[in-house]
């Protein structure tokens, strides 16, 4: 027997040790006395001198998690996010798509978390897996390819390195990753998977998992081998009912707590709206305690050694794993959209979904029934149950563009406030402006997450603001900015402009100085609507949007018309460099712009070739199944890029690159490199 005296966490910790020293036994509080050959029976052997003996016997006397049957495995590790990752709702919007949604680890949720990151993994993964066979290292590849055949599959998910261990449930058509490695279960039931869930987000689970991990210090993290090891109970029918019963009902309750988080696959109406939600957390707290009593019986602990456990183990000890380990870009919290706007401003956001036909207002009106909850495991819907159906007629056709511009059919500021007086909100006291200048700041932080920002609602606008032309990305067509230039702005300018020509012919030659303030002020206006219709006249030629570039790809050229907002317009601008540069030439619209630099390329680099759907025409698959460049391409690479060149996209790309930069007023300045140059200090001004 080995006596060991903890002295953690008291403030006089020399004092403690000399008074258990003088007489150890007085004070089993600080004292242990352990067989250290029994915590040989931990898996690693870690030092966990405090270990009840209760929990070092479930290793002993219990199959470990793997040898039931069930299977813990890490998956895909991206390495280029940017190009292979999306947020799920700036993806072309339907369940065939080539996106499927990714468990990238995150924040540690207990048996329910909404999936927000698509991967491309269209055709079997194939472009992603042409891309990285020829970066990873065999054994990171052969782990890939090892668990490929259960991506897709329903099963259970945790964050790898996250603050505290939870498993949660993983619906079908999902790929898992590196950080968010899966479980599944020999029959694959999803009875098996929620009992599961319930065992693994058990206190006793946590804590024979924890032992696994006491001698590692603060970079410790939940690794799948530790919880293949972890000892795991013997359910019979009625246990494995008992806690997928539960497992459901924790998942409804926190599936009805995430369906007014607007970003959410569950989201219905904001909470300000009327709801017959319960008080979740209570609900919450209930279910655990009941899978907690329930899974305690199952593993024979008795009632104090987990509390006892728990008591012993602080931050001190390295059990935390809080700090730099966390990776910063994983730790969104599962329901932290609800929290990032007061309520009347996220009912002004569903309003403005509304005005563009994303949300159904019927939902809060009561003249549509809400949808029931889908199961935990089913595929992810494109659709979150808030929105319109798709397919379903409408009575009038929802707007593709709106404006803020008093007067007009399709005034944003008009809309929004149909949409709240529709539901009995009174309206935001100075709404038009802040429609002009805070909500747009504000949705781009709302649609971000796993640091990529997708907003949806695109501001475009003079540099005052004064003036602002909103688009909605899903009804985007590459008329979209003709549309914008020919119905919109040019009537706008010309009205603006017979308005000015009035004033001038009012006020005479000898204006007093109120009336040279108007004055001013319309010229000024007029200035900035001219240098507006400029810039879109650049873009509207060479416009092609594809969802599958991602938002900010999409937005990238049009860096000229968000002066407005310097820190999003300096983003664009900077990805519209690197896009100019070559650096994304996987993105359609890179194909649209350079298909002389691009389709050579497909030539050398398989991925690339399957982006943009030349695969069969530079590569072969060899008799061993390894893709080869063809000795002779199908086609020539000239006849290629002749077919994919315009001339018109040509000139309004030479355009475009040779424009001056804007200042405040509207006014041009400098030429290539002066617009260059501003825009490496913000952008316009």
């Amino acid at each position: 027997m080995t006596i060991f005296i903890r002295v953690a966490g008291e403030p006089d910790k020399a004092d403690t040790l000399r008074r258990l020293c003088a007489d150890v036994h007085s004070d089993d509080r600080h004292a242990f006395v352990r067989d250290v050959d029994s915590l040989l029976e931990i898996p690693g052997a870690p030092l966990a001198y405090w270990a009840a003996p209760e929990l070092i016997r479930a290793f002993r006397v219990l199959p470990s998690f793997e040898s039931t049957g069930r299977f813990a495995g890490q998956g895909v590790a991206t390495a280029d996010n940017f190009r292979f990752l999306r947020l799920y709702w700036e993806t072309p919007g339907c369940e065939e798509s080539e996106w499927f949604g990714l468990a990238k680890g995150g924040a540690a949720s207990a048996i329910y978390s909404d999936i927000y990151l698509c991967i491309r993994w269209g055709h079997e993964g194939a472009e992603f897996k042409a891309w990285a066979e020829t970066l990873y290292d065999n054994s990171h590849w052969s782990r890939i390819t090892m668990n490929y055949t259960r991506y897709g599959l329903p099963g259970l998910t945790w964050s790898r390195r996250a603050t505290g261990f939870a498993a949660r449930t993983l619906p079908a058509r999902c790929v898992f990753g590196d950080k968010g490695p899966a479980v599944f279960t020999p029959s694959q039931t999803p009875e098996s998977l929620l009992a599961t869930c319930a065992v693994m987000n058990s206190a006793s689970f946590r804590a024979l998992l924890d032992l696994q991990l006491a001698r590692v210090d603060l970079a410790k993290s939940f690794e799948t081998g530790a919880v293949s090891r972890t000892p795991f109970p013997v359910l019979s029918a009625d246990d494995e009912s008992y806690l997928a019963g539960l497992a459901r009902q924790a998942w409804n309750v926190l599936w009805l707590q995430d369906s007014t988080n607007e970003v959410s696959h569950a989201f219905t109406v904001p909470a300000r709206l009327p709801s017959t939600s319960p008080a979740v957390q209570e609900q919450l707290a209930e279910v655990l305690r009941n899978i907690d009593e329930r899974v305690q019986r199952l593993y024979g602990f008795s009632s104090d050694v987990l509390a006892s456990q728990y008591a012993l183990v602080d931050a001190e000890d390295g059990a935390g794993i809080e700090g730099s380990d966390v990776d910063a870009s994983d730790t969104d919290s599962p329901f932290e959209a609800t929290n990032l706007i007061d309520h009347d401003a996220a009912l002004l956001s569903w309003c403005v979904g509304v005005a563009f036909g994303r949300f159904d207002e019927r939902i809060a009106t009561g003249e549509r029934a809400q949808l029931s909850s889908p199961g935990p495991f089913d595929p992810l819907s494109a659709r979150s149950p808030g929105m319109w159906p798709e397919g379903e007629s409408r009575p009038i056709a929802p707007p593709d563009i709106l404006v803020d511009d008093a007067g007009h059919a399709r005034d944003l500021h008009s809309v929004v406030g149909g949409a709240s007086a529709l539901i009995g909100s009174p309206e935001r006291e100075h709404l038009r402006e802040w429609l002009a200048r805070e909500f747009f700041p504000l949705h781009i932080k709302m649609y971000s997450k796993s640091r990529r920002k997708a907003p949806i609602y695109w501001q475009l606008a003079t540099p005052s603001a004064s003036y602002s032309v909103w688009l909605y990305v899903h009804a985007f067509t590459k008329d979209t900015l003709y549309k914008v230039q020919n119905d919109y702005v040019a009537p706008k300018l010309a009205y603006e402009e017979r308005t000015l020509e009035s004033l001038r012919s009012e006020v005479g030659e000898s204006p007093n100085a109120a009336e040279r303030k108007a004055l001013a002020a319309q010229e000024t206006f007029v200035d900035e609507l001219r240098a507006f219709l400029d810039e879109v006249k650049r873009i509207a030629p060479l416009w092609n949007p594809d969802l599958d570039d991602g938002v900010i790809i999409n937005f990238a050229p049009l860096w000229r018309l968000v002066p407005q907002h310097k820190p999003w317009q300096k983003e664009l601008k900077a990805k519209w460099d690197e896009l100019a540069a070559g650096k994304y030439d996987w993105a359609h619209l890179a194909m649209h712009l350079w298909p002389e630099r691009v389709v050579p390329k497909c030539a050398t680099d398989r991925s690339l070739a399957i982006a943009h759907g030349l695969e069969d025409v530079f590569w072969v698959e060899g008799a061993d199944g390894k893709w080869k460049p063809r000795a002779t391409p199908l086609r020539p690479v000239e006849d290629l890029v002749r077919e994919r060149s315009s001339p018109a996209v040509k000139a309004a790309l030479k355009n475009l690159l040779d424009a001056p930069t804007v200042s405040g007023n509207g006014r041009a300045r400098g030429g290539r490199r002066a617009a260059s140059a501003a825009a490496t200090e913000g952008g316009s001004r």
